[in-house]
């Protein structure tokens, strides 16, 4: 007995090191491209590009979702919004280089909060809010919460709504005593990095995920111990918050429009996106046919051709959606997986089958 519980403390121990040889890796792998700024006790980390002189649109702040980091909005938005705007790409508090700050941010109002300081202490009165996914919450949360700092709201598959079924095994053991902290440091990683590849596919099926996505988005960021355990709380949270929360959507008054696809199977569209649109008055769906859980790559230039409508531009976003679709139907979409809620993937929210992403 004594000798199995000693291969047993050494493997762990083994495991555990591993996985913070690995975390260093990582950081070396995608060390921040951000500035950390304290606002109020902890530092919220992100990529702040000053308005330029040939500014055409307002300025803009991206929120990324579930298992993410701003690099993954960096990589969609940056290189094409180029000299047009003042722009805050943000670490949620707890992810990619952000410290988590108090218990108040476990929450996407709390999140919201943090948002908010930042752009105070970035000079930035007002912005157009754009919230991919779990970002979609805090996006929301953002606009009901912090009206006078909201020009406008961009919701790219959101993540809003209560939804019926659960949330994924993982982020449920990931939050629990003792048993977490184990799971978070010995076994994360390495059975993260074996599915991380059909992760990320997953993450834009049926398009496909572009070649360079890992390498320029650093999903591996997620694995690392207290990363991982941050996002597996702001996950079994949300479905609570949202019930308490979402009625509150109808004081929203700033212009909004959400982007999404009939063929996402992380965030169903009709329970969020459809959600929005009911209780957001004035705002507008764009439904793309054949699109799943990634307008921000799939159909950037509707979501910029939103940002330059909610700038006052006049700008026919259901024609945009039309002429996506005919794109999106002549790109290979990603191969099919039979692997059920990868690591790496976002919070799955569609309902019944909400352990399939």
């Amino acid at each position: 007995m004594l000798a199995e519980a000693s291969a047993f403390i050494a493997s762990v121990a083994a495991a555990v090191g591993y996985s913070v040889y690995m975390e260093r890796q990582f950081e070396a792998n995608y060390p921040n491209i951000g500035e950390r700024t304290d606002i109020g006790g902890y530092q919220l980390n992100a990529v702040h590009v000053p308005r330029p002189e040939t500014a055409d649109l307002p300025p803009l702040v991206f929120i990324h979702g579930a298992g993410g980091n701003l690099l993954d909005q960096v990589g969609a938005f940056l290189g094409p919004l180029h000299g047009r705007a003042e722009m805050l790409f943000v670490d949620r508090p707890g992810h990619g280089y952000s410290e988590r700050g108090g218990p108040e941010n476990a929450l996407p109002s709390g999140q919201a909060d943090a948002i908010a300081t930042l752009m105070e202490k970035r000079g930035i009165k007002r912005a157009v809010i754009v919230g991919h996914s779990f970002g979609g919450a805090i996006a929301a949360a953002f606009g009901v919460r912090h009206p006078d700092k909201t020009e406008g709201l961009l919701f790219l598959a959101p993540a809003t709504h209560p939804w019926p079924g659960g949330i994924d095994w993982y982020y449920h053991l990931a939050a629990m005593p003792m048993l977490g902290w184990l799971f978070t440091h010995a076994i994360v990683v390495p059975l993260g990095l074996r599915r991380l590849e059909q992760a990320t596919m997953n993450v834009f099926r049926p398009n496909p995920r572009p070649e360079d996505y890992i390498a320029k988005t650093g999903p591996t960021l997620a694995l690392r111990p207290r990363a991982f355990y941050n996002n597996a709380i702001d996950c079994t949270r949300l479905l609570a918050y949202l019930k308490a929360h979402s009625p509150q959507y109808s004081r929203i008054t700033a212009p909004a429009v959400i982007i999404t696809g009939d063929s996402d199977a992380i965030v169903w569209e009709h329970i969020h996106s459809q959600g929005l649109a009911r209780d957001i008055a004035g705002s507008e769906l764009v439904t793309i046919r054949g699109l799943g859980h990634k307008p921000d790559y799939m159909v950037t230039d509707v979501a910029i051709a939103a940002m330059e409508k909610i700038g006052g531009a006049a700008r026919d976003l259901q024609a945009a959606a039309r002429q996506a679709e005919h794109r999106l139907g002549h790109e290979k979409p990603a191969r099919p997986t039979d692997i059920v809620a990868p690591f790496g993937d976002p919070a799955s929210l569609s309902g019944p089958v909400a352990t399939e992403n």
